[in-house]
């Protein structure tokens, strides 16, 4: 059995942060990255997912904004660390936040609609992934914390699925240990007995 896209889904992998670099995709690429973001599936078609683009100047100030909090909740940073903070979000030149912001219904658990967002983060990665750009999905510590959430733009109702970054990316990206597939299935064999 051959076919391009599972060839393409078999090789798949992250590239490291630090290497993506201009161009970014452009708007009308953007555009097709998040049309194919938003194919997938979603009980009760609720789009319980967004999708916030972080880019140009704005990835500068985010970074500022970050080391001002991590002072406000750690006291004062050494400098590595500060560092490491003001460029959370401008060390690619595209992040795509994916949100997951549920919505109510009376049948349709939360719990379901986070999953549609972490779907909706592996159709980003992956459309990004085929038009040639490389990409690093992250969350850290602002994605758990109420006031880096709000600083980021998140509602308090919403969590944060991922911040994807994507830039062009000429390596081959570093191919890590991968499970044993056939460990992790089986038939069904009846009701669990502990």
């Amino acid at each position: 059995m051959t076919s391009p896209i599972i060839d393409f889904l078999l090789t798949r992998n992250s590239a490291p942060i630090p290497e993506l670099r201009a161009p970014a995709p452009s708007d009308a690429e953007i555009a097709t990255i998040l049309a194919a973001a938003s194919r997938v599936p979603d009980h009760g078609r609720l789009e319980p997912w967004r999708f916030i683009l972080y880019r140009g100047d704005a990835r500068i100030g985010i970074g500022q904004k970050l080391a001002e909090l991590a002072e406000r909740r750690e006291g004062p940073l050494p400098e590595g660390r500060r560092n490491q903070e003001l460029a959370r979000f401008s060390r690619a030149p595209l992040v795509i936040g994916v949100v997951s912001s549920p919505k109510e219904h009376p049948k349709i658990p939360e719990w379901e609609m986070f999953l549609s967002g972490g779907m909706a983060a592996m159709n980003l990665i992956t459309a990004a992934n085929a038009l040639g750009y490389g990409t690093n999905m992250i969350t850290n510590w602002y994605s758990d914390c109420e006031e880096g959430r709000a600083l980021l733009g998140l509602a308090p109702h919403e969590r944060v699925v991922g911040f994807v970054h994507i830039g062009s990316y000429d390596g081959a990206g570093q191919e890590r240990p991968r499970p044993d597939v056939a460990k992790l299935y089986s038939d069904y064999a009846g009701p669990w007995e502990g």
